[in-house]
């Protein structure tokens, strides 16, 4: 009964994507498509390459976690959801192609592939960043979730374009499998050997310059000259609630999207020196509760102070999910503040100069989720201004 019910979903799911398709006309066979796919790091790798081509004078259109793009105008994605569903990406190619678009950009997640929402999209290229444990309560296994991705490496082969692409992390430990696959293009990066320009680069982090890299490397299959990706590098600001630092003379505040224990090590490991103050929850009620201990111990490593709060519980009680992150933390670093603005108040009021506040699992998520698909509207940067400037004014 189970298999039934899975295979009627998937019809369900791969007829909404061949409508659409068809109805929209095939957007994808009219434009040059790249998917950017992976566990982390899909957003800014996406903003990278829409940045490098832009300074090449292209015309792009974006669909990722943190907006909808066509040339000059961009929409925030308010449908939490990086894949939108029922025909939306073929409308948004369809769009694109008729504005005149050179290049679409598309975030490609494994629910989305588990979804049919990536099947009659015609991939030019696609960029695999990383692979590291998450949804794996809903696939069912680390594999599972490997297979969704490739899932995703297999709608590029049957993809009708010609001179087909995919550009590799070599220093992922799944790089290999995605080398597998049947196009005539395979190229990888690594930090082991960076591209020349990554050092153009003001990116913080290790995972910005391998977002950096993967960038660079697609830059370069599309004969954009060396000058003109150093000069879009250079002029990259980076990307709202990705490592986003907010203006503060007396100490940093960060806000990022870090949402598992593999980004949030790297997050906190950014930065060196200086107390820091860590503020965070469960990141997403109703899965993954595997992560909750192990992100506890993580914070516990680095953190000197930490503040657990609501995050997107979803239908679970959010006490409940903070409550079994603490237990991997000692009582004495921690304390429990459910209201996130009061959490990020007393994270800002306990900071001292030289102090880091690191605020993660939002970025810029628009809404904190709750029961009954009952949604708070929410942005943790501004948050942190509203706060800072009531108690620093």
């Amino acid at each position: 009964m189970i298999s039934i019910i899975k295979e009627l979903k998937y019809a369900y799911h791969f007829l909404w994507a061949f409508l659409g398709a068809c109805w929209c006309g095939f957007p994808s066979r009219k434009i040059f498509v790249v998917a950017v796919t992976g566990t982390k790091g899909k957003t800014t790798t996406t903003e990278l390459i829409n940045a490098i081509l832009e300074a090449a004078g292209f015309k792009t259109a974006i669909s990722s976690t943190l907006r909808f793009k066509i040339g000059a105008d961009s929409q925030p994605n308010l449908y939490k959801m990086t894949m939108p569903g029922r025909a939306l990406l073929q409308r948004f190619l369809k769009k694109a192609v008729t504005a005149g678009g050179d290049y679409a950009i598309i975030e490609m997640t494994s629910e989305g592939a588990g979804q049919s929402r990536h099947r009659f999209i015609d991939l030019d290229a696609l960029i695999f960043t990383n692979l590291a444990p998450e949804h794996l309560e809903s696939h069912g296994s680390l594999e599972k979730y490997l297979a969704a991705k490739l899932e995703l490496a297999k709608q590029l082969e049957r993809s009708r374009k010609q001179n087909k692409t995919i550009i590799v992390n070599a220093d992922d430990a799944a790089a290999e499998k995605f080398l597998a696959i049947n196009v005539p293009h395979k190229l990888r990066y690594s930090l082991k050997r960076p591209p020349a320009e990554i050092n153009a680069t003001v990116l913080e982090g290790k995972f910005n310059r391998y977002n950096v890299a993967a960038a660079v490397t697609f830059a370069k299959t599309q004969n954009i000259p060396p000058g003109t990706i150093v000069r879009a590098l250079k002029q990259f600001k980076g990307v709202r609630g990705r490592l986003e630092e907010i203006v503060s003379k007396l100490f940093k505040v960060i806000v990022d999207y870090a949402h598992t224990p593999d980004s949030l090590k790297q997050v906190y490991e950014t930065f060196k020196t200086g107390r820091k103050i860590c503020v965070f929850g469960g990141t997403g009620g109703g899965r993954d509760r595997w992560k909750r201990p192990v992100m506890g111990r993580i914070a516990a490593n680095y953190c000197s102070a930490i503040i657990l709060t609501n995050e997107d519980p979803y239908d679970e009680d959010p006490r409940q999910i903070v409550e079994e992150i603490a237990r991997a933390i000692p009582k004495e670093k921690c304390q429990i503040i459910m209201d996130r603005r009061q959490a990020i108040r007393q994270a800002l009021a306990e900071a001292k100069p030289g102090d880091v506040v690191i605020i993660t699992g939002k970025g810029t998520d628009p809404f904190i989720m709750g029961p009954r698909g009952n949604k708070i509207p929410w942005d943790d940067a501004a948050v942190v201004r509203e706060e800072f400037q009531k108690l620093y004014a």
